[in-house]
């Protein structure tokens, strides 16, 4: 049996932070914005808004879509690098904002690459029978993470939710190929050094600027590019399915000149891979799939396609998913 995405979900905020507003607050402009990454705007959640909220609303939207009232769903998972709160999981809050009383609710942690990390998770529950509907999102508020002085990161960093429904396919589409990676030695690459049991979020680390996201800029960049052209040949390889026949290629939304590098390297055109880092900016595990929902309600996905999505994160962390729809 091959699981499927029965429906999508998405939200971003309404605030939007353009790059001539961080031309305001950091030293940057908009041309080095744009031409280093892509990104011309992002979206920043309200001081009330939390991720759980976000991806409530990215939740509702998906059960919307798929006609399923939220009881209908067993298992819920969120992909995020940035809960709530450390205790309880994010997961059991959007649980109960949903009213799933009937679903057993948990977080999955791999950066850029939870979302995917969690359809590997989701699809093997329901292979297994444990879960019948799935709900499976990725939602970050990296505003809250993000050192307003680095421009490393903060012309990269935003916030957003996307979700997904999964079940059991009856014919032949459906996930045929869910291919996930870890190498913790270059952990450092990307991390956030306080707030955990290492180095607590105290005084001395806040004064110290440790409860941020920091970032090997040049050094990440050129592993994200290698990596991720070798994860996608090796998925598409594995599945005996040429890059021309792929319908779309959905990757992490990290950096326009990595997209660009992957797409060539697999000899597609630009109309056949889904971009918008230009208006949301590196949503983190929510990136994926707000693109994906996007590209549906854009009419850009068709029954039968080939669909890729693929992902690299802190950890580090990576994968790819091969799906036919």
């Amino acid at each position: 049996m091959k699981v499927r995405i029965l429906s999508t979900g998405s939200y971003v905020p309404e605030k939007v932070l353009t790059n001539y507003d961080l031309e305001k607050m950091v030293e940057t402009s908009d041309e080095w914005i744009t031409e280093r990454t892509g990104i011309k705007e992002r979206r920043i959640a309200l001081p009330e808004q939390a991720t759980s909220d976000l991806a409530y609303h990215a939740s509702l939207k998906a059960l919307e879509n798929a006609k399923l009232d939220p009881k209908d769903i067993d298992l819920i998972i969120v992909a995020t690098a940035t809960p709530d709160m450390l205790i309880p999981a994010t997961a059991c809050l959007v649980q109960m904002k949903l009213k799933a009383t009937n679903a057993v609710a948990f977080d999955i942690n791999a950066a850029c690459s939870g979302f995917i990390f969690a359809l590997a998770v989701a699809e093997k529950f329901i292979k297994t029978g444990a879960s019948k509907k799935a709900l499976v999102i990725g939602a970050e508020t990296l505003s809250r993470f993000t050192d307003w002085t680095d421009r490393t990161t903060c012309v990269l960093l935003a916030d957003g939710a996307g979700a997904v429904v999964l079940e059991g396919s009856s014919d032949d589409s459906g996930i045929l190929l869910v291919d996930i990676f870890s190498d913790g030695t270059m952990w450092d690459f990307i991390h956030m050094p306080a707030g955990g049991s290492k180095i607590p979020a105290n005084d001395e680390a806040i004064k110290q600027r440790l409860n941020y996201i920091k970032m090997k800029g040049n050094d990440t960049f050129k592993i994200a590019v290698r990596t991720l052209e070798e994860v996608v040949e090796e998925t598409l390889k594995k599945c005996s399915i040429p890059p021309e026949q792929l319908g779309l290629l959905v990757p992490h939304q990290a950096n326009i000149r990595i997209i660009q590098a992957m797409a060539q390297r697999l000899g597609l055109p630009m109309e056949k891979v889904m971009i918008n880092i230009h208006k949301y900016g590196n949503t983190s595990a929510a990136s994926i799939p707000i693109a994906l929902d996007e590209a549906l309600r854009e009419g850009r996905v068709s029954r039968g396609d080939y669909l890729l999505l693929a992902a690299f994160g802190a950890g580090l962390t990576w994968g790819a998913v091969l799906i036919k729809w």
